[in-house]
């Protein structure tokens, strides 16, 4: 029976068990989609990256969470490539990946940071209730109102869409209480991923903002760092002109309230970047279920 190397690796992180675990299946050639996304449910986590060659770049990544294919995922793509540059199947330098929404640019930094370049940054700003979207978070909407005024919920993309949610305080981001049945259904009317709240009231001094991501329609009910978030939130910021003059890099905070505290960075210039680090926190062997599909990934 075909069994493949299979890893969790912390992303957003320099400390085992905090961060954002994802699989990373360094050698996924021959694999199907059903047989991916059974090993991501084995695995357990948020998501899993299937390593792939591809024809088109140096290599390709398939995404999947526990229940579902996902077109692209900024954790566990930090994760891949930290877990290839620490194994030395790759040097420092800007590599390519094919994705589902494109090929995009990684970078990867002489001390195994990764830099991943997003798509095309869209943001649509969006006239909600915040009545319904104060109770989908279990937030009092005034502490959505009062910000909204310069900084309205929008739908941001930077290759996955995420609804935006500005919230005034710390202290009603960390007291939420998200329906998430709510959430999944506000979030499927936009066709977006998730709902991502933040407040520029962090718990570092050192970092722009505090968030929260809720993707319960694609099983993840919150996610410790979502990279894919940070790169449309990146873009969000620059279309609602929340600072003068747009830092070289930002510094997201996540995962606190999930006890996986993380730390995306986030460039936005011509590109949108998102970077950090990875450590690895598993490493075995998986037995893989036979293929009853056609959708095989040849080596």
């Amino acid at each position: 029976m075909d069994s493949r190397r299979a890893l969790l690796v912390d992303a957003f992180t320099t400390e085992p068990l905090t961060g954002n675990p994802a699989g990373v299946v360094p050698d996924a050639d021959g694999l199907d989609a059903e047989q991916m996304r059974a090993i991501a449910a084995e695995l357990g986590a948020s998501e899993t990256a299937f390593v792939c060659s591809s024809p088109s770049a140096d290599r390709r990544i398939r995404y999947f969470t526990p229940t579902q294919e996902v077109d692209l995922c900024g954790h566990a793509t930090i994760a891949a490539f930290a877990h290839l540059a620490a194994e030395r199947a790759i040097e420092p330098g800007t590599h390519t990946l094919e994705t589902n929404v494109g090929t995009l640019d990684v970078e990867v930094g002489e001390f195994g940071e990764v830099w991943m370049t997003q798509d095309a940054p869209t943001v649509r700003e969006l006239d909600v209730d915040y009545g319904r979207l104060g109770d989908a978070l279990g937030i009092d909407a005034a502490a959505l109102q009062d910000i909204g005024a310069d900084m309205p919920v929008a739908l941001a993309s930077t290759g996955l869409p995420f609804v935006m949610v500005p919230v005034n305080f710390l202290e009603h981001l960390s007291g939420a209480a998200p329906n998430h049945d709510a959430l999944a259904a506000l979030a499927a009317e936009y066709d977006a991923a998730g709902v991502y709240a933040f407040s520029f009231d962090a718990i570092d001094g050192d970092s722009t903002l505090h968030a929260r991501c809720f993707a319960p329609g694609v099983g993840i009910t919150e996610d410790p760092a979502t990279g894919t978030a940070s790169g449309a939130c990146g873009a969000y910021l620059r279309h609602v002109g929340a600072f003068d003059s747009m830092p070289d890099e930002l510094r997201f905070e996540q995962g606190h309230f999930v006890d996986r505290p993380s730390h995306i960075s986030v460039r936005v210039a011509e590109s949108i970047e998102v970077g950090g680090h990875a450590v690895q926190s598993l490493d075995g062997e998986l037995v893989v279920p036979e293929s009853e599909s056609n959708d095989i990934i040849e080596a």
